[in-house]
């Protein structure tokens, strides 16, 4: 017998599809190729919460927000 889990999709792919861009930058420290607001963020910070470290929903989103950042994703607030 085994266990199989399904997991919430990886954090960059949810950043992409609320950006609305296809892949990230190539130099993420000086490109910027999209913008998601801090709902958005929260909004899969709140998806992803099963599968993170962390039960907090604001230190989820500072994760969320530094892989916005590495993929060349900007975070706006509203």
């Amino acid at each position: 017998t085994f266990d199989f889990t399904l997991r919430t999709p990886p954090a960059a792919v949810l950043l992409k599809l609320a950006a609305g861009v296809v892949k990230g930058a190539m130099t993420p420290a000086t490109e910027w190729v999209g913008e998601v607001t801090s709902a958005q963020v929260r909004e899969i910070a709140t998806k992803k919460l099963p599968d993170m470290n962390t039960p907090d929903v604001d230190q989820a989103m500072r994760m969320i927000e530094g892989t916005a950042r590495s993929s060349g994703i900007r975070v706006v607030e509203e």
